[in-house]
């Protein structure tokens, strides 16, 4: 079993994309990034360079890319980074998180300048198993940042009452206003990390975010992904503080929520803080149904270790 690592997306891509799409729910946070860096470039998430790879169990098994096929048929594991944000990994074996480990403590000539790992944003398993293992290589413990839920829609069920307003389609002409609803997204949730103007033209570039308005005054938002392997995820849901219990969050979550539907996207998701009670049990009214926890984890300095729960 080996890993591969590479700052090349399109290699990364050719090799574990067929893997990714595969299982498009599990994998859905390297999808969408990925996505994302193929549209804005590399410099999306923040000024250092994204670093990427895969896992392979066998080295010996499938072609390698670009000797005859796109080697994806034995990947078993993927992984991001895009700095200043934690690496993102795929579900791994426990075999596969530890040398993943030994690969990013220990980084030798086959693998050239890796990131910094700060941290780690992945389901609870992997994200322990990966914790475990660096702590006893590196002496740095790890400190739960944020327990995550993800959600899969099922049959939408718009709120009722219904708020008054309508949706619609955010536009370049909106965007001194999303700049400061995704600042204040920013200090609420630290979900966002540096320039948030990335976030924005990103989003609207491809036409990403929805507004509910009331009489023609945006008062809440709500973004999605690209759509990638049938799945598109929502994301970035805002609403101004002296705004909020109205159930304006929840019409814009609907109405992107729909959208995505009518688009033809087979799966949609949202991750949710499990900490915020509020949020769960809004998404859970309109029709979201869990499908696994996450973990993002922080590492601490050795010596400063903290117990992962």
């Amino acid at each position: 079993m080996t890993w591969t690592t590479t700052d090349d997306l399109d290699a990364f891509l050719a090799a574990a994309g067929g893997f990714l799409r595969g299982r498009p729910a599990e994998h859905t946070v390297l999808l969408t990034v990925a996505a994302s860096l193929a549209a804005a470039g590399s410099g999306r998430y923040g000024e250092r360079p994204p670093r990427y790879g895969w896992w392979r169990p066998d080295p010996g098994a499938g072609p390698e890319p670009g000797a005859g096929g796109d080697g994806e048929g034995s990947v078993g594991g993927a992984f991001l980074c895009t700095p200043p944000y934690p690496l993102v990994l795929s579900p791994l074996p426990d075999e596969a998180a530890e040398e993943l480990v030994r690969v990013l403590a220990e980084p030798g000539a086959a693998h050239g300048p890796l990131p910094p790992v700060t941290g780690v944003n992945t389901g609870r398993r992997t994200a322990e198993t990966f914790a475990a293992a660096w702590e006893r290589l590196t002496g740095a413990g790890a400190e739960v940042e944020q327990t995550q839920r993800l959600y899969r829609l099922g049959a939408l069920t718009p709120p009722e009452p219904a708020p008054p307003g309508r949706a619609r389609t955010a536009t370049a002409a909106d965007r001194a206003l999303l700049l400061t609803w995704y600042e204040g997204f920013a200090r609420d949730t630290g979900a966002l990390k540096g320039d948030v103007s990335r976030a924005v033209d990103d989003r609207l570039s491809h036409g990403g975010i929805t507004l509910w308005e009331v009489d023609g005054a945006p008062v809440s938002s709500a973004a999605v992904s690209r759509t990638e392997a049938g799945m598109i995820r929502v994301a970035l849901v805002y609403t101004p503080p002296e705004l909020r219990g109205r159930g304006y969050a929840g019409a814009a979550t609907a109405a992107v929520s729909r959208a995505a539907r009518d688009a033809g996207a087979e799966e949609v998701l949202l991750f949710t803080d499990l900490a915020n009670p509020t949020s769960n049990a809004l998404y859970q009214r309109l029709g979201y149904r869990p499908v696994e926890d996450h973990l993002q984890l922080s590492f601490t300095a050795p010596g400063t270790t903290a117990p992962v729960e």
